[in-house]
């Protein structure tokens, strides 16, 4: 297994600064890139057998898949801002993406089939939750869950107040064993406000065969092939993380580790 952490670098020629796929993380899923645009520049995809949503994190963007043509996406400063606005792209169809003005994006990706058009998912239409209680508080914003119409992505984004633990009680959902869990990989994209800030994720089993705490910075992305994954951010910096999940069901089932679920039960 590689190291959980990928930093982001550099932009590419195409503007990539982070990019997981499912050989570089070892897994048979999911798939991660973000990329940042000058306005004008932009990217495009060969049609694959991979379904995408592109979640316009910050800019504004115009996103052509096949013939359609989708204009004006996206208008936050910040990823702390609300919900994003987000494309869907079935497997099979070719797509690019152009900045109308400066650009982050993140492409999200897995095995796709169905028949799923291509969508946007306008900020207006996302789901939002408040999740936990007192500094166990989080805010969760549902751009594609399993209630949508997709063959095996989830994506989420939630913003975590200074002080407060996120994925809490730490919970997995690494084992097949519908209705009581299903087993999804996913990644964690993470941002902090203010960016010189730190979060800390830890990634364990319940044998500890895997067992690593990361500090992780603005920027950063934490991969989670198993086990539980609590996030906690420091008091004085809001963390915000995009998770991406999928896997051969496409159900989010998961199981609170059991050592720490009396937490919820007080």
């Amino acid at each position: 297994m590689p190291d959980l952490r990928v930093k982001s670098g550099t932009p590419a020629s195409d503007g990539c600064v982070l990019s997981i796929t499912p050989e570089s993380a070892g897994w048979d899923h999911v798939g991660f890139a973000v990329h940042r645009l000058e306005e004008g520049k932009g990217f495009e995809s060969a049609a694959s057998s991979r379904e995408t949503c592109l979640v316009i994190l910050t800019g504004t963007a115009r996103v052509s898949v096949g013939t359609e043509v989708f204009a004006h996406l996206g208008e936050r400063k910040t990823v702390f801002e609300g919900p994003p606005a987000a494309v869907y792209i079935p497997a099979g169809e070719r797509y690019s993406v152009t900045a109308e003005m400066p650009l982050e994006v993140a492409v999200c990706s897995a095995p796709g089939g169905g028949n799923h058009p291509a969508r946007v998912i306008a900020p207006g239409s996302i789901e939002k939750e408040i999740r936990g209680k007192a500094a166990n508080t989080r805010y969760v914003q549902d751009i594609l869950s399993d209630r949508d119409p997709a063959h095996s992505l989830l994506v989420v984004e939630v913003i975590t107040p200074g002080g407060n633990w996120s994925s809490y009680p730490p919970h997995k959902h690494d084992t097949d064993t519908l209705p009581e869990e299903s087993a999804l990989e996913e990644t964690y994209y993470h941002r902090l406000n203010p960016p010189q800030g730190f979060a800390v994720q830890r990634v364990y089993t319940d044998d500890r065969s895997l067992d690593e705490t990361v500090s992780v910075e603005d920027g950063d992305c934490v991969m989670v092939p198993a086990g539980y994954h609590p996030v906690g951010a420091p008091y004085g910096y809001d963390l915000y993380y995009l998770n991406v999940m999928a896997g051969a069901k496409r159900k989010w089932v998961f199981r609170n580790d059991p050592a720490h679920e009396w937490i919820i039960k007080k």
